[in-house]
């Protein structure tokens, strides 16, 4: 079976004299789907949630390679107009195809995330862009979690697709929705809710999430309490992002690769992957350092080839998407290979693939970033060819990507055993050989530079913001 794709631009709601347009898509309207008249559920009228972003000072540097690399970025005063209110992706996933299940239909889907950023209002990214049919999403709404599947009270919002209650989602395309009035807290979870009152046959997801999201009984429970969801999976289905309205723009960096960007051998509901450890690492940098950190990695990935069985579309394929699709993204770091390497392709072929995701990215006018390979010892990935593969590799990484990219991170010499550096030093390895123990993941997060990343320059200004977001 066949998998349509688009590398075309997301479906978003526009504003049109000062009415919200029909979301479009490849230049055609999505087809919303009109419901029975039915009362929508929302927050108490009259809510209003103050918050208050202090914002700690930082120092942004720019360090360039050799071939048309990003501008440096300083430090933006705040009473600059580009340090005005916008959107940025404070949360997102790699997005794959998977067959669909059945007890899906006519349920209600509860997908917990947690965003990077804070900001007063939230708009979702909903995905059929692997499905092989259009996708009926029949309700939705978003809201504070509790951690798990409940939601914390007058927080429920439901939510709007170019003004109407619910979307049609067209086989291989996206939707964004009209923008919510919830606030989102960094680190603080929230649950995106959505009734399917039909199953596709393939289902977009994001399948090892580490962390427990939730299904309902059959109905539609978009703002219903945790008592509606007795089952518990893990994985991110059709949510593929949120977006957040912050008072002063913030930049993201994207961290591309395969399952140890995914996090595999770190614990569930634990964020405890790497991005997640480098999110933790700017953040208390403070000022302008701190960036939302979005993680685009995919289990069992490959640079080098496609597959829409288990391992997704490669960095490049999904470039548009998960790169250039995101709000606010300056910087990308790219951590893959090592599937590639037990795949028994080259080191010539692998470093041609880095290149030309390096350019790719210059030529977006993204900031990017090369990392080794971290070392293993099991399986096709630690077999004699694969390490001489992998030694190549790194050696052309270390010698050569500054000369493509803006920046190079030694993953492999951060964690590698000092007694063997062909294997991961025991206290970083997760107990497979391949992927990283929590410990392993803070310990290749620290070999980023801070310093070398874009920054967020309007975040310099230190002084409080404050937001009043109003019910109605």
């Amino acid at each position: 079976m066949k998998i349509s794709r688009t590398s075309e631009p997301l479906v978003e709601s526009t504003v049109e004299g000062g009415r919200v347009s029909r979301p479009r898509w490849f230049g055609r309207d999505v087809l919303p789907r009109p419901l029975p008249d039915r009362p929508w559920r929302h927050a108490p009228s009259g809510l209003a949630v103050a918050v208050a972003l202090v914002l700690a000072v930082g120092v942004s540097v720019g360090a360039t390679g050799t071939r048309g690399a990003a501008a440096d970025v300083g430090p933006v005063p705040a009473t600059s107009a580009a340090c005005a209110p916008g959107w940025v992706t404070g949360w997102q996933t790699a997005a794959q195809p998977a067959p669909g299940n059945r007890s899906i239909g006519g349920a209600t889907l509860r997908m917990i995330v947690r965003p990077q950023v804070t900001g007063s209002e939230v708009r979702l990214r909903l995905s059929n862009v692997y499905g092989t049919v259009p996708l009926t999403v029949a309700a939705a709404s978003a809201a504070r979690s509790d951690g798990a599947a409940g939601l914390l009270a007058g927080t429920g919002w439901p939510v709007s697709f170019g003004g109407h209650p619910s979307v049609v989602i067209p086989a291989g395309a996206d939707v964004v929705s009209d923008a919510v009035p919830l606030v989102a807290e960094a680190g603080r979870p929230l649950a995106v809710s959505m009734f399917l009152p039909v199953a596709p046959p393939v289902v977009t997801q994001h399948t090892v999430a580490l962390q427990t999201s939730y299904v309902s009984r059959r109905g539609d429970f978009t703002l219903a309490d945790e008592s509606a969801f007795p089952t518990t999976i893990r994985s991110w289905l059709v949510l593929t992002g949120v977006d957040v309205l912050v008072p002063r723009p913030v930049n993201a960096v994207v961290a591309v690769g395969d399952s140890i960007t995914d996090g595999v051998g770190s614990g569930v509901d634990a964020d405890q992957r790497w991005p997640d450890a480098l999110s933790d690492l700017l953040a208390k940098t403070g000022g302008d350092g701190v960036m939302s950190v979005l993680n685009a990695g995919i289990s069992r990935n490959r640079l080098l080839t496609d597959s829409t069985v288990g391992g997704g579309d490669s960095p490049l394929t999904r470039f548009d998407r998960d790169i250039a699709g995101a709000a606010g993204v300056t910087d990308v770091v790219l951590h893959i290979g090592t599937n590639d390497i037990a795949a028994r392709r080259s080191a010539a072929e692998i470093t041609d693939g880095l290149r030309r995701f390096a350019e790719r990215a210059r030529g977006a006018g993204k900031r990017v970033f090369l990392t080794t390979i971290t070392p293993s010892d099991t399986g096709a990935h630690g077999t004699p060819a694969a390490v001489a593969t992998r030694a190549a590799v790194n050696a052309w990484v270390r010698a050569h990507g500054r000369e493509y990219a803006d920046g190079v991170f030694d993953f492999a010499a951060s964690v590698a055993d000092p007694k063997r550096p062909t294997r991961l030093a025991p206290v970083f390895d997760s107990g497979d050989g391949l992927h990283l123990s929590a410990a392993g993941y803070r310990t290749v997060a620290a070999a980023v530079q801070p310093a070398l990343l874009t920054g967020s320059p309007c975040l310099a200004d230190t002084s409080p913001v404050r937001l009043l977001v109003s019910g109605s």
